[in-house]
C-alpha cells in the first residue's frame, strides 16, 4: 500500500517526475505496476519541496485522489524544485485523520514518508510508543501507525543520530515488536536521501553525470538504469552517489 518518490538533482518542475512519465506516480495512484499490496491509492496525497536559499521545504497535502485535484495539476506544472519528496496513500485503516495522516511529515529541513503498514497496529507497537516522550505523543499528527513511525524516527534526529540510523534503528525496533510489517521508510533533507527496503518494493535510479538521484516504489518509465534494492536495505544517496547496506534483524 502506499507509493512514493523522492529526487535530488537539477531543478525541474515537480511535474516531469510525478505526472508527466507513462508511469508517473500520478498513474501509480490508481495503477500502480509492482505494488504488492492494495490496489489504488485514493486515501490522500502530498508534495514537499525546497525552494532556493531556504532550508524548510514547503508541502501541498490534501485528502483524496490526486487525480482528481485540479490545484496539483497546476502546481505540478509550474513549481521548480531541485529536490523533492512525494506520496499517495492507502490507508492501512479507512478514516484515520484524513489530510493529517497524508504524507510527507515534515520537521525543520526534514520530509518523511512510510510505505507499509504495522502488524497488528496499534496494541502491537504499544511499548514503543509508551518509550517516547509524552509530548511527542501529543504531538502526533494523526492516529496513524505511520506517524508513529515517524515520531521514532524524529526522535532519533533530534538526538543527533545520522539518518541512516535514525532510520535503520526504528524498523528494526517495529519489525521485532510486529513481526510481519512491511517498513519503507523514506527521508530527505533536500541534500541526501535516505531509506529502507523492509516487505515491499524500492527502486533507485541514479545518473552521477548529470547529478540527480531518484528514489521511488517503482520505476515512473522503462529507462534500464532503474535498479531494484533488495528486501532488508539501507539506502543512503546524494545527487552523485548511492550506497546500499544490509539490514538485519534486531535479536530478540
Amino acid at each position: 500500500m502506499c507509493r512514493h518518490l523522492a529526487y535530488v538533482g537539477p531543478p525541474v518542475p515537480l511535474g516531469r517526475l510525478l505526472s508527466d512519465p507513462e508511469h508517473a506516480l500520478v498513474r501509480q495512484s490508481y495503477a500502480p505496476r509492482r505494488q504488492r499490496y492494495g490496489t489504488v491509492n485514493a486515501d490522500g496525497f502530498g508534495v514537499g519541496w525546497y525552494a532556493e536559499g531556504d532550508p524548510v521545504p514547503a508541502r501541498y497535502r490534501r485528502y483524496g485522489p490526486v487525480w482528481g485535484d485540479e490545484s496539483f495539476a497546476d502546481l505540478a506544472r509550474v513549481v521548480r524544485s531541485e529536490a523533492f519528496l512525494a506520496a499517495v496513500r492507502d490507508a492501512t485503516l479507512a478514516g484515520a485523520d484524513g489530510e493529517a495522516a497524508a504524507a510527507p511529515f515534515t520537521d525543520g529541513p526534514w520530509l518523511f514518508s512510510h510505505q507499509g503498514a504495522v502488524r497488528d497496529w496499534p496494541g502491537s507497537v504499544a511499548p514503543l510508543a509508551a518509550g517516547l516522550p509524552p509530548e511527542a505523543l501529543l504531538q502526533l499528527t494523526a492516529r496513524t501507525d505511520s506517524a508513529l513511525v515517524w515520531a521514532l524516527v524524529l526522535r532519533r534526529l533530534r538526538a543527533g543520530d545520522d539518518p541512516g540510523t535514525a532510520l535503520a534503528e526504528p524498523v528494526r525496533e517495529l519489525a521485532a515488536a510486529a513481526p510481519g510489517s512491511r517498513l519503507n521508510l523514506l527521508l530527505t533533507d533536500g541534500r541526501t536521501v535516505t531509506a529502507t527496503a523492509w516487505g515491499d518494493s524500492l527502486w533507485y535510479l541514479a545518473d552521477p553525470e548529470a547529478g540527480r538521484t531518484v528514489v521511488a516504489s517503482e520505476p515512473y518509465d522503462d529507462d534500464p538504469r532503474w535498479s531494484e534494492v533488495p528486501d532488508r536495505t539501507l539506502l543512503t544517496a546524494t545527487r552523485t552517489r548511492v550506497a546500499l547496506t544490509p539490514l538485519k534483524e534486531s535479536p530478540l
